[in-house]
């Protein structure tokens, strides 16, 4: 990841440092258990837990000659434990190792994604409860339709973002799997015994089954997840980006003291932080192709899969974490101008309550059909600007006959829209 997105915490997750100091607790959990076993000393494995660690350069000048990571590390630990070095990597496999540790390092990353996101709903749910009872138009097609409440806009994210959660649990419990089970699987180096002492030690659970590698279907899952939250905070960002332009202006995210819009015209104030959230949405989404792709591997295993796995992890991570701090600030942040929101409902001269007027009629006798023909038609009207849509139902004899001025003037009525914002706020308590 570049620095400019990278985020503190996953920095740390994903350094070599972390990485080397993850797969040496795998080897280490893998010796306490061939201990318990009584498969090696138990002094043996004690100097091993006390002796044991790494140098970074030094495996990378052992790698550059085996051109393999994993004997590199196993190489240099051993040495710094001397004679009983030889029980280290017993009975495993490269991938046990890495498989294992991959999990621990994909569970640290979700856990943190996880906080952070509680951390955005409750921001979202927060202000869904402050404009509960903001009118605002809702909108289809990009087109006016219909009152409705700002706060069921926000209420809306806030549920988007709580499924997520419950995808990312899932995924969490899917990914949280050890494997310990040699070449390809058969444990025939390596007892299940081995595998389900070491994962217990490290608080994963053993895979069922595994061939040289745990399933890729596993990791594709959980990109797929965030990716799909990253998705999710797109819709977010975007609905943002659309309540900013100009002719809406209802909602701004944070403009910050001394920045600036644009290196030309000093006016602007642009939803850079919105668009920067929708742009880094797309990688997250090709990242999930990616590991998709790595579903699929020759018979017991190839590595076509490492290669991407090594950037794509490490960078969704990061992506996905800097997307929704950014989004906690917007949403914490943001300027809302109820003014202009009910400014933008009654910018077309009522029409937005043609459906009230629609069923009144219907309710009335008229046929719908006939009904819904009379009303299209002075709605026409009202867009070329030949009047307000109330004065022109009032005009027109056949509406006249069946609805009073007073029946009519109630139907023009934005709190109608707003009745069952109670209850569906109650939903979420």
């Amino acid at each position: 990841m570049i620095e400019r997105y990278e985020t503190a915490a996953m920095r740390d997750i994903w350094s070599e440092e972390n990485k080397y100091r993850t797969w040496l607790d795998v080897e280490l959990a893998v010796c306490h258990a061939w201990a318990e076993e009584g498969l090696i000393p138990i002094e043996a494995y004690e100097s091993i837990r006390k002796k044991a660690f790494f140098d970074i350069d030094r495996i990378k000048e052992v790698e550059s000659k085996v051109h393999h990571d994993v004997i590199a590390f196993v190489s240099c630990v051993a040495a710094s434990v001397g004679e009983w070095g030889r029980f280290i990597h017993l009975g495993l496999t490269s991938s046990d190792v890495l498989d294992t540790a991959s999990a621990l390092l994909l569970r640290q990353s979700l856990g943190i994604i996880l906080e952070e996101l509680a951390i955005l709903y409750e921001e979202v749910l927060k202000k869904a409860f402050l404009y509960k009872y903001t009118p605002c138009i809702g909108r289809t097609h990009g087109v006016h339709a219909e009152p409705m409440s700002f706060g069921l806009k926000l209420l809306n994210w806030h549920s988007q973002l709580k499924r997520s959660e419950e995808r990312l649990i899932l995924a969490k419990n899917q990914i949280s799997c050890g494997k310990i089970s040699g070449a390809v699987g058969t444990y025939a180096h390596c007892p299940p015994s081995i595998e389900e002492k070491a994962c217990a030690f490290l608080g994963l659970k053993p895979a069922p089954i595994s061939n040289q590698i745990l399933q890729r279907d596993r990791h594709a899952f959980l990109i797929l997840s965030l990716a799909l939250l990253g998705s999710t905070l797109e819709n977010i960002a975007q609905e943002i980006r659309h309540l900013q332009r100009t002719e809406v202006l209802e909602v701004m995210e944070p403009f910050a003291s001394g920045q600036r819009g644009s290196s030309a015209m000093p006016h602007k104030r642009n939803p850079i932080l919105c668009e920067r959230i929708c742009g880094m949405a797309r990688l997250l989404r090709g990242y999930a192709l990616s590991a998709m792709e790595n579903v699929a591997l020759w018979h017991e295993r190839d590595i076509s899969h490492s290669s991407v796995e090594r950037i794509i992890w490490p960078d969704v991570f990061h992506i996905l974490h800097y997307m929704i701090a950014l989004l906690i600030n917007i949403v914490g942040h943001m300027e809302v101008n109820a003014e202009k929101m009910i400014k933008n409902i009654e910018l077309t001269k009522g029409l937005i309550f043609s459906q009230r007027v629609l069923l009144a009629l219907v309710e009335k006798g008229m046929d719908r059909d006939e009904a819904y023909e009379v009303v299209q038609k002075y709605a026409l009207e009202c867009w070329n600007e030949k009047g307000t849509f109330k004065d022109m139902l009032t005009s027109d004899p056949i509406v006249s006959s069946l609805l009073s001025a007073e029946e009519l003037q109630g139907f023009f009525d934005v709190s109608y829209y707003l009745r069952f914002v109670d209850d569906i706020f109650d939903r979420f308590k």
